[in-house]
């Protein structure tokens, strides 16, 4: 588990990145970011790296079967092999939240809690923002992890 100060940290990190615009595939605080993009600059910042880089982030990202006619979770699988994933139902500040917008579709979308019911993501014609963690975001929500890298 992580301290709080640890998580306190990662919270002041994210909030670093408020207001930075929204850009698709990009990651530099004040200059662009997308959802993914604000994760892994908060990794770089608090780890010193990102975990992996990860495939060009597409529209269509994990919705293309694989040749077993499964859909990669590729988003979900990453966050699994680098992290702790948690019970949604114990989430804490400084959390990684990874959602889907349907009950169908793949995990394509992250933030990080800053309060009970509250979390920083960045989304397209809003950039970098605050929001309420409400039900319609509750209900999307698929996995939580311990933003912190894996003990091996």
């Amino acid at each position: 588990m992580t301290s709080d100060g640890f998580r306190d940290e990662i919270i002041g990190e994210a909030r670093r990145w408020l207001g930075t615009p929204y850009q698709h595939n990009a990651s530099c605080i004040g200059a662009g970011a997308d959802c993914l993009g604000l994760v892994l600059g908060i990794c770089r910042r608090v780890f010193g790296e990102i975990p992996e880089d990860p495939p060009p982030y597409t529209p269509d990202w994990g919705e293309i079967p694989d040749e077993a006619g499964e859909f990669p979770e590729i988003l979900l699988d990453a966050a699994r092999r680098h992290f702790q994933e948690i019970p949604t139902e114990a989430i804490q500040p400084g959390d990684l939240l990874l959602f889907r917008m349907n009950d169908l579709a793949p995990v394509k979308h992250a933030g990080i809690l800053t309060s009970e019911d509250r979390m920083i993501h960045a989304y397209s014609g809003r950039g970098v923002r605050e929001s309420f963690l409400g039900r319609w975001w509750k209900r999307r929500l698929a996995a939580a992890f311990i933003l912190s890298p894996k003990e091996v």
